[in-house]
């Protein structure tokens, strides 16, 4: 052999040139160029940013207080002195649009964290468990799952004592305890049926063979490869439990005053539809834009988790 061959050869062994081939990936790093690619992505995530900003600075978007009503200036359309104009009692309807922010984004984020930690931790241990175990945690999910949702969170709304309503944050909570109650045998289906996918793997089975202890298999070789799938709806569900909350707030139900919400809002202007339609106009696309932006990033990070779209 040459000299210039044996060059040649070691020039292209040489793992220094081999630029980025050798470089580890990971799920999290592929999903996070994926959605950097994705327009929608941005577009999102803007709004997200924008929405969770109203929930926790709303003084940066409005100096109007959403409580002081001026009578004199009920139902005043937009322009008339105010953006989105008044609804019938007075209220400031930009001001109360902003401030509508917290109550949904708190309900929604507070709901899918719970759903999340108990649906997660109650699949993991169905679906690592197996046996016995997995039956009977599987009846009681199947139980809850047979409730409607909308429907049980009436029921057990109503249920709930007087003083839930005396506190902000207690009416806030009591939303969020009932659809965490009854939103929780999905995830759990769905996280279970993972587990099983990743527990009969090589590496989660020489884990095992080697005396690791269930939990250290559980934290170190299943969850990091069965939770995508989850984080996926959680992400989508986020959304709906927004919009769940709202209906529940329309039906007088679920958030009450002194909260402020989308929800309320709407209930309230349904009586001005035909002659003053601004007052449903604008919760109800503050509403919708929410929504929207949740189940939009979820369908990216579905399509950047999914392996088949790579």
């Amino acid at each position: 052999m040459t000299e210039a061959t044996i060059t040649e050869s070691s020039s292209v062994a040489d793992p220094h040139d081999a630029g980025d081939v050798g470089e580890e990936r990971s799920l999290a790093s592929d999903a996070w160029r994926s959605m950097r690619k994705n327009p929608m992505f941005w577009i999102s995530a803007t709004m997200i940013a924008v929405f969770v900003l109203m929930a926790v600075w709303p003084s940066l978007f409005t100096k109007t207080d959403p409580t002081f009503a001026v009578l004199a200036e009920s139902r005043a359309k937009p322009g008339e002195g105010t953006w989105f104009g008044r609804d019938i009692q007075g209220y400031d309807i930009y001001a109360r649009c902003i401030y509508g922010a917290r109550a949904s984004i708190l309900v929604g984020l507070f709901t899918t964290t719970g759903t999340v930690l108990l649906g997660g931790t109650i699949g993991v241990i169905s679906g690592y468990l197996g046996g016995w175990v997995d039956a009977l945690l599987s009846r009681i999910g199947d139980v809850f799952f047979a409730i409607p949702l909308l429907l049980g969170a009436i029921i057990f709304l109503v249920s709930l004592p007087d003083f839930f309503n005396d506190n902000y944050l207690l009416i806030v909570l009591k939303v969020v305890f009932a659809l965490v109650i009854l939103g929780w045998p999905s995830l759990a289906r769905l996280m279970r049926s993972s587990v099983i996918q990743v527990k009969p793997n090589d590496y989660v089975q020489a884990a095992r063979a080697l005396g690791a202890s269930p939990w250290r298999v559980i934290r170190s070789h299943i969850l990091p490869n069965a939770l995508a799938p989850m984080i996926v709806v959680a992400t989508i569900n986020l959304g709906a439990y927004i919009a769940v909350e709202a209906t529940l707030s329309f039906l007088g139900i679920g958030l009450q005053p002194p909260a402020i919400s989308w929800g309320i809002d709407i209930s309230s202007a349904i009586v001005g539809l035909r002659t003053t339609p601004h007052m449903l106009f604008f919760p109800s696309l503050f509403l919708s834009l929410a929504v929207l932006a949740f189940i939009m990033l979820g369908d990216v990070v579905r399509d950047a988790l999914d392996p088949k779209n790579r």
